[in-house]
């Protein structure tokens, strides 16, 4: 029996053990290039029937995970935003002496630092070091447009950033690391994202995935097996924090290497890549669990002699 890289198997029961998926979106869940998300519907539409929390993970701000929360149906899951600096919970995911939600019935937890410290300290080491880059808040809603392809209103609301600064490095490799070494003694990282590179605090995409499953552990007594799929270097924390992880296969031609015994690589890439993916490990309830860095061509093969 072969499975569809993206059409869900009826014989998928998530009723036998708890499940949370978490998904990188830019060059994931959504096309890198055209953003669109159409290929992976079939297996939304399948998760959210069996209750499946589905949640993004990703560099985007809180201001535009909202309204595509709402497009993909996802308004009952918790999210990640900024690379782990921010997190969002719905109701089902508080705790009613903790968590305050707000207006829009969200409670926000920040993870990170704030971003007036980050921007304070990019500007001292930019000119500590002479260093040459381009951060996205010194871009003009025209070029942020031209390089990343966002439509005008989605490009301002990536500009409402709260925990994180995305940059466009314009130096060599040795200044690079020069100032990797400075942002790391004020308690801040570099990380390679599909476009850009991004400056957070000690907090990641992993840490706000680990924060979110002992959430889920506390509110509901149980552990769930958990799914990872994302695209880009700054994945990689994520995809080892997990259960299963999938590498889809990315436009940028950068290395994605996590240390994940679980891992399965798709052939195709953004939402199909991902469709692939979560059919590959969640496809059938009996699925085996294969060997690392296993490609769709192996899998179907597996599959036919199963």
């Amino acid at each position: 029996m072969t499975v569809s890289p993206t059409t869900p198997d009826a014989g998928f029961d998530a009723a036998l053990t708890p499940r949370l998926l978490f998904t990188d979106l830019d060059g994931s869940l959504l096309d890198h290039h055209s953003y669109d998300w159409s290929p992976a519907r079939p297996w939304l539409a399948r998760l959210r029937q069996l209750g499946v929390p589905v949640i993004p993970v990703t560099s985007k701000t809180r201001s535009e995970i909202v309204p595509l929360r709402q497009a993909m149906g996802l308004t009952d899951t918790p999210f990640i935003a900024e690379n782990g600096a921010v997190v969002g919970l719905p109701p089902a995911w508080c705790h009613a002496r903790i968590d305050r939600p707000g207006p829009d019935g969200l409670a926000i937890r920040t993870l990170g630092v704030d971003i007036g410290f980050v921007r304070k300290r990019l500007a001292v080491w930019q000119a500590r070091l002479g260093v040459s880059f381009t951060t996205m808040s010194q871009m003009s809603l025209d070029e942020l447009v031209a390089f990343t392809g966002l439509p005008e209103p989605e490009a301002r609301l990536a500009r409402m950033r709260e925990g994180s600064e995305p940059l466009v490095w314009q130096d060599d490799e040795a200044a690079l690391e020069a100032f990797r070494a400075g942002l790391a003694g004020d308690g801040l990282q570099l990380v390679r994202g599909g476009r850009f590179w991004h400056v957070t605090g000690e907090s990641h995409k992993g840490s706000a995935v680990a924060w979110l499953v002992e959430r889920y552990q506390a509110l509901r007594g149980r552990r769930p097996l958990t799914l990872a799929l994302g695209d880009g270097p700054n994945d990689i924390a994520m995809l080892e924090a997990v259960d299963q992880a999938v590498v889809i296969r990315g436009c940028h031609g950068l290395p994605v290497e996590p240390a994940q015994p679980e891992l399965y690589r798709s052939e195709a890439t953004g939402p199909a890549g991902w469709a692939e993916g979560v059919a590959y490990w969640w496809g059938r309830a009996d699925r085996r669990l294969s060997p690392a860095g296993v490609s769709a061509r192996e899998a179907a093969t597996e599959e036919a002699s199963a």
